[in-house]
């Protein structure tokens, strides 16, 4: 299945939007700066592999195993709308930084 450019732009766009968005509102819960950027590559992983995530502790070796070869066979396009995805999930604590450096202390 091959997407067109307008379909990678606009989900690059989604992504980064939904993970900038689920980062400010963890932040702003949580009061942690960077727990988006720790937690995107666990969701990441639950994205793109099909293995459930309790065979990760049974079956370790075929796990990983499985989610090599599903990250090896990821198109360019998949690694453009992920990386996008981190850098919403980067730029929601860059923001965050910036916002109490100036002052505002409820974030």
């Amino acid at each position: 299945m091959q997407m067109g450019l307008p379909v990678i732009i606009i989900s690059m766009l989604l992504f980064l939007v939904l993970f900038f968005g689920i980062g400010f509102l963890l932040n702003m819960l949580l009061r942690m700066t960077w727990i988006m950027a720790f937690i995107y590559p666990i969701i990441t992983i639950l994205i793109v592999d099909e293995v459930r995530f309790i065979e990760y502790f049974r079956d370790s070796q075929e796990a990983f195993s499985s989610l090599g070869v599903k990250l090896a066979s990821l198109t360019v396009a998949d690694i453009l709308i992920l990386a996008s995805g981190l850098a919403g999930a980067i730029l929601s604590g860059v923001t965050m930084k910036t916002l109490r450096k100036k002052g505002y202390r409820m974030f």
